[in-house]
């Protein structure tokens, strides 16, 4: 599946304020106080993301790619997972304290958060992977053409309906812009390591 498959046959979760399908790159523009995040720590919930997804079977895997040219505080993009408004996963790059960080949020009622630093990401094409065998989803990231590390181990349960895409959020500000350069569906990774 492409990103023109995706354009025609995804759905958005909440539409972004446009996403142009220009060269086979995907310009998406999310709305200022887009968010995905539910209760843990801050209080609130946020179910707003900017999130393309389409049906996301056992024994696939997708792979969304972007490049990391975006600054400000909690701006963030890569790849979303959807049960439900209450079970939902995204994994990518958010900008926090100043850096690009690499991580996830896991949402099984409650969101968690996990991130790495990833300075050197800056200006490159980054590539965010989840593979979905039996109960559990796979996440792993890497950038330009280095090898994929492992980001995320997490559990869904295994006969859960999921959808899976490209997510952005630009939770503080108005005019992020993400430029999508790849969406992949292929078959799970065999092995975790």
């Amino acid at each position: 599946m492409s990103l023109e498959h995706l354009m025609r046959t995804g759905r958005w979760t909440t539409a972004p304020v446009s996403a142009d399908l220009v060269s086979d790159t995907l310009r998406v523009t999310a709305a200022e106080s887009s968010d995905a995040w539910r209760t843990t720590s801050y209080g609130f919930v946020h179910d707003s993301e900017h999130a393309l997804i389409a049906p996301f079977a056992v024994g696939s895997a997708i792979e969304v790619s972007f490049i990391l040219d975006f600054t400000q505080q909690f701006d963030q993009a890569g790849l979303f997972l959807r049960s439900s408004d209450r079970e939902w996963m995204k994994a990518g790059i958010e900008i926090s304290d100043g850096l690009p960080q690499l991580g996830a949020v896991v949402t099984h009622g409650v969101s968690d958060w996990s991130v790495a630093p990833v300075a050197d990401w800056v200006g490159r094409a980054v590539t965010v992977r989840a593979s979905r065998t039996g109960d559990a989803i796979t996440v792993r990231a890497r950038v330009d053409d280095d090898n994929f590390r492992l980001v995320r181990l997490a559990y869904f349960a295994p006969d859960a309906s999921i959808d899976g895409g490209l997510f952005c959020c630009a939770p503080t500000r108005a005019g992020l812009t993400v430029t999508f350069s790849d969406f992949r569906q292929t078959a799970a990774d065999e092995s975790l390591h």
